[in-house]
């Protein structure tokens, strides 16, 4: 114990003030840590919050070729981009080959199929077609065991007034075969098609036979008359 009372007393405050500054420094700091520990925390929950909206489960399809064996993921139309009208052409044709034929063996499929291509309107009238209580019903017309094959001759484009490029008229000739090997019937037929693009499903059965969501919003089909040349009269012979 040092000899001058005073200085010992000196020393004694000194040292309490400095583990009083200690501690309040070190207060400071864990202050400051959990503060920046809360505003980290806030943010990431903000950012959470922002980002929730966009969290989605896209489809998507690998695909193997395989001679080479190269993996690549096929690209998913979302309808959002005008399609070309060569695509166009090919949805007209295919729709009116499939929709327009009847056979026994493909009717289930073909029908299912061809509602996969309809507007919600379209299709209640599809089901009203096809309904067995309706006379008209290609089940009932082909009861007899013929069969209807289409084959389609030309596709033509057409624009409104006002500029917009939804209408098709599609030639194509219906082959009526009866059961019992009698004699084919050819018949013309020209039908009115307003189409359009919308979301493709999301049913991968759907997506399997309309992957860019291609939609039949009306089919109107006619009859059409081909008129025939002229005999040459006699007096040209």
């Amino acid at each position: 114990m040092t000899a001058d009372p005073d200085a010992y007393f000196r020393d004694a405050v000194s040292w309490d003030a400095d583990k009083s500054a200690s501690l309040g420094r070190s207060t400071r700091v864990a202050w400051r840590v959990a503060c920046a520990g809360w505003v980290c925390a806030m943010a990431s929950c903000i950012a959470l919050l922002v980002l929730m909206p966009l969290k989605r489960v896209d489809p998507f399809v690998i695909r193997v070729d395989k001679s080479t064996g190269i993996v690549d993921v096929v690209p998913v139309y979302t309808g959002h981009v005008r399609m070309e009208d060569t695509v166009t052409r090919y949805f007209l044709s295919h729709y009116v080959s499939v929709c327009e034929r009847f056979n026994f063996s493909t009717a289930e499929s073909d029908y299912e199929e061809c509602g996969a291509f309809h507007s919600a309107q379209r299709n209640q009238a599809w089901y009203a077609l096809w309904n067995p209580t309706n006379p008209r019903s290609p089940l009932n017309v082909h009861k007899d065991g013929s069969s209807v094959s289409v084959q389609v001759e030309s596709v033509s484009f057409f624009k409104r007034a006002s500029g917009l490029a939804d209408l098709a008229q599609v030639r194509y000739v219906k082959t009526e075969r009866q059961d019992g090997g009698a004699p084919e019937r050819l018949t013309h037929w020209i039908a009115t098609i307003q189409y359009g693009y919308a979301q493709p499903a999301q049913d991968a059965r759907t997506r399997r036979w309309n992957p860019l969501g291609f939609k039949v919003l009306e089919f109107t089909p006619e009859p059409e008359v081909l008129t025939e040349p002229p005999a040459p009269s006699a007096s040209s012979k």
